[in-house]
């Protein structure tokens, strides 16, 4: 080959043809990334006045025409009005001071439109150091600067951190919450500009987010100098983590104070609940120190005077369970003079509430045991209530608090009206305490104990109910008419009141008086009854049963004895044969209840028992529940008399209350159970000894 004037690039240096390699690759990564960023250039001859642009840069400024023009009229006319003179006045500041140029204006394009230029460039000088040209780039970043106004507008704190928690960006509200200057906080570490963030909600969070790649969204506190809740939401990024929040101290508070406002009203119900489900003055007062705290007080003390004013029963609680004995401990101590505290005794009487810093309680404690185990709880504040009943003070509420907590006017206002409820509470168990034991000791004195005739042992049992206010109508009854046969009587009064009772007390008598004077049968004595009560005007309905043991002297040969009876609506008789057999008596229809047609005819019907059989007469409380039917309960009662047929008597009775009732029936209940043991042979020991009236026969075979 000739020589064609040049060299022959396949024979060129390798080490030249590598660095022209690379200056076109550094050349061609400088104009890819241009073209990705958007950035056009600009070349301004300062002698000849022509401005050349890229094609990117007249895109840019809305030029559709060839990228350069004859000066720099053809730039400003693009440039809008207001920010005209700042960027004349920015070109003529590097043209005088060689320095560079760097200035962010607005542009107007054809159609109207706005944009946000940013350009920069360096000014060029000839051998005497005149300016010659302005080298530039620049870029539409109106996109930009519409997200940083929208920041800079929010009213929310935003700002944004590198992977390495440096801060990049910050915002005017963020700067106002956080009390710092974005200068200040720029390039800072966010866990030594804030070192309360270390170990907190703020960095687990936020590690969780870069470290799940997924959004988080929480409330917190931050400590002093911020003292302050906020409601942060972090999402990662490419670079880091971009943060939003708002302080929400005042909303934080406004629902603490509407949550403590609940707390106090569900304590108020909680008592009145516990006050209302029982008429028990132990279970009422052991019960409000749980429910007081620690919503009401740290600690509470409910002590009680007895009916000549001495403090005795005394219920404590405290919210740490490990002060809780100290607390009982000084409770107890200090009652033997806690009515003759100067201070106690003015609130019992005026009825004011006690209020005192944790020093005033000290200082009105009684000195010895109970200022030293106060001492030990270290009250920061204490209030008494009087218990208030309708004629005198009950008691005394006494309520700690600790770690410089004080009550507030809100908790005293409550804590009032628990004292007056449980004043109430107290004065009304106390009042039904003596009306009942009054009601009872009349019923029971009605009630009198069965006889005892030679070979019939008879049991009864009366228990009123658990929860009534007063005894009822219930009744048990059993005797000896003149001709020897045993009555066995069961009955029950509508109503639970001493009303009730009363009409009981009546009825009782009545079928007595008229089984004895009489010596009718047991339909006779009921119709008898039914027909004196609408002469005697005791419009009430009653049940009731009357059973007659009879025998004649074959009878007493054969050992059988007949049991005549006659029911009135009542439920129906059981019978226990020695087998341990059970039978109920019941009839296909029964006789209506007494006070409902006194005219109706009654029916008897008998049944010859064998000696070693058991009768039981008994009210519907034995076996009536509310989650049951009266079927269920008699099924349970022959159930339970099957498993006790071997056990003594009174033992059998005691025994079926318990499993029936369980000690705590919903209603009355009253039974007459009577045993007939064999008359060939003396009474058993385990029957006791013979009790019968005198002139009447012990037992027919006498």
């Amino acid at each position: 080959m000739g020589d064609s004037g040049g060299r022959d690039p396949l024979h060129a240096d390798p080490r030249q043809a590598e660095q022209h390699v690379d200056e076109i690759a550094a050349a061609l990564r400088t104009e890819l990334a241009m073209e990705a960023a958007g950035i056009g250039t600009f070349d301004w001859d300062l002698v000849s006045g022509v401005l050349e642009r890229d094609e990117r840069l007249a895109t840019v400024f809305g030029d559709d025409a060839t990228p350069s023009g004859p000066g720099l009229e053809t730039f400003t006319r693009r440039v809008h009005p207001e920010d005209r003179d700042d960027v004349t006045a920015a070109v003529q500041r590097a043209i005088d001071t060689r320095d560079g140029f760097d200035a962010l204006f607005r542009v107007l394009v054809p159609g109207g439109a706005t944009r946000w230029i940013s350009a920069r460039g360096r000014i060029l000088s000839d051998a005497t150091g005149a300016a010659t040209r302005l080298l530039g780039a620049a870029s539409d970043v109106t996109d930009q600067l519409g997200v940083v106004r929208v920041l800079e507008s929010m009213p929310a704190g935003f700002y944004a951190l590198t992977r390495e928690w440096r801060f990049t960006q910050v915002n005017a509200e963020a700067e106002r919450m956080l009390d710092r200057h974005r200068d200040e906080l720029i390039g800072e570490v966010l866990w030594e500009a804030f070192p309360a963030a270390v170990g907190s909600e703020f960095e687990e969070a936020y590690r969780r987010a870069v470290t799940t790649g997924e959004p988080v969204t929480f409330d917190a506190y931050y400590p002093a100098p911020l003292d302050g809740w906020y409601e942060v939401r972090a999402w990662p990024t490419s670079d880091g983590l971009s943060v939003y929040f708002l302080e929400v101290t005042e909303r934080v508070r406004a629902q603490e104070k509407l949550r403590r406002a609940a707390e106090r009203v569900a304590t108020v119900a909680r008592v009145s609940t516990e006050l209302a489900g029982s008429l028990d003055a132990e279970v009422a007062t052991g019960q409000v120190p749980r429910l007081v705290v620690p919503v009401l007080a740290d600690a509470c003390i409910v002590s009680v005077f007895d009916e000549h004013g001495h403090a005795q029963a005394v219920s404590t609680w405290h919210a740490d369970e490990g002060r809780r004995d100290l607390l009982e401990r000084y409770a107890r101590s200090r009652l033997p003079s806690l009515t003759s505290i100067p201070a106690v005794t003015r609130t019992m009487s005026t009825g004011d509430v006690l209020q005192l810093s944790g020093e005033q309680a000290l200082a009105t404690t009684p000195p010895g045991e109970p200022r030293r185990l106060l001492a030990e709880l270290r009250p920061s504040a204490a209030l008494a209530l009087p218990l208030r009943g309708r004629h005198r003070p009950l008691g005394l509420v006494s309520l700690l608090y600790t770690d410089g907590r004080v009550p507030t006017g809100q908790e005293v206002a409550t804590l009032r009206d628990v004292a007056d409820r449980l004043g109430m509470a107290l004065d009304n168990a106390r009042l039904y305490g003596t009306q009942r034991r009054l009601a009872l000791e009349l019923q029971r004195s009605m009630l009198t104990a069965p006889p005892e005739p030679d070979h019939a042992e008879i049991v009864v049992r009366y228990l009123p109910a658990a929860e009534a206010a007063a005894v009822g109508g219930d009744w048990y009854d059993a005797f000896l008419t003149p001709d020897g046969a045993t009555t066995l009587v069961i009955g029950d009064v509508a109503g639970h009141d001493t009303a009730a009772a009363a009409t009981m007390g009546q009825l009782r008598s009545l079928l007595r008086g008229i089984a004895i004077g009489t010596g009718a049968g047991p339909a006779d004595v009921l119709r008898d009854l039914d027909r004196s009560m609408g002469l005697l005007r005791l419009s009430t309905l009653v049940t009731a049963a009357v059973a007659r043991l009879e025998q004649v002297p074959a009878e007493i040969g054969a050992g059988t004895t007949r049991l005549r009876w006659s029911n009135a609506g009542h439920p129906p008789p059981v019978v226990l044969a020695p087998d341990g057999a059970v039978t109920v008596l019941a009839e296909d229809r029964a006789d209506v209840l007494l006070g409902v047609d006194a005219d109706r005819p009654r029916r008897e019907s008998v049944a010859v028992l064998e000696r070693g059989t058991t009768v039981l007469l008994y009210t519907d409380g034995l076996v009536e529940r509310r989650d049951s039917d009266l079927d269920e309960g008699q099924a349970r009662l022959t159930a339970a008399l099957a498993e006790l047929a071997d056990r003594p008597l009174p033992e059998l009775c005691d025994l079926l209350v318990e499993r029936m009732v369980d000690s705590h029936p919903e209603d009355d209940v009253a039974l007459v159970a009577v045993r007939l043991h064999r008359q060939d042979r003396p009474r058993p020991a385990s029957a006791g000894r013979v009790d019968v009236p005198e002139g009447v026969p012990p037992d027919p075979a006498a």
